[in-house]
């Protein structure tokens, strides 16, 4: 099981999204049954089983043993990851796109970047998971509280050009086998958890 699984197609995105089949992955962080899940979501077994079968058909869910039980044979499901996120190209035709409107100071823009980054590196992980290779990312992730909304505006100018200075250290366009990374550096207000 994976931590994180990134949903790209449209139809696993709509069947995910069904608050019923939802719960059931929540459910199936640990291997469960149709019988065992009827009980915990207040269903009926053959309920159960009809959404099972969808995710399933996605590879949302997947088989971990089978148990002869009387007549029938009790299939043992888990969820194929602890959670999910899903892929802004899974709405291709209207996903994001940074380079419509760059304004760095646009919190519309960074959202559209940060979809450009859940969509990119989710295809990464998929591409990588289909090779059984690893895949080499770097992130940072910090919280810092501002003085004033001038000392923002003093910290995000160094941080750009400390960026910027590193960026052209390093960026080598004629490096023979090099291959290009994307840098990704946001600064926003942080959310109240509740």
């Amino acid at each position: 099981m994976f931590d994180v699984a990134v949903i790209e197609d449209p139809a696993a995105a709509e069947v995910c999204l069904d608050p019923v089949r939802a719960r059931l992955l929540a459910e199936l962080a640990e291997p469960g049954s149709a019988t065992t899940l009827a009980a915990k979501v207040g269903l009926t077994r053959q309920k159960v089983n009809y959404h099972l079968r969808a995710l399933e058909a996605h590879g949302l869910v997947e088989l971990v043993e089978e148990r002869p039980r009387g007549n029938f044979t009790e299939r043992v499901l888990r969820a194929t990851a602890a959670s999910y996120v899903i892929s802004p190209a899974a709405l291709a035709p209207v996903q994001p796109d940074p380079a419509r409107a760059r304004d760095n100071l646009s919190a519309r823009w960074l959202l559209a970047v940060a979809a450009r980054l859940v969509r990119d590196v989710g295809s990464l992980i998929t591409g990588a998971t289909k090779a059984r290779k690893r895949l080499a990312t770097f992130a940072v992730d910090g919280e810092i509280r501002f003085a004033s909304a001038t000392d923002r505006a003093a910290f995000a100018e160094e941080l750009g050009f400390a960026v910027r200075s590193l960026v052209a250290k390093y960026h080598d366009e004629s490096a023979e086998g090099g291959r290009p990374h994307r840098v990704v550096v946001a600064l926003h207000p942080s959310v109240k958890e509740s």
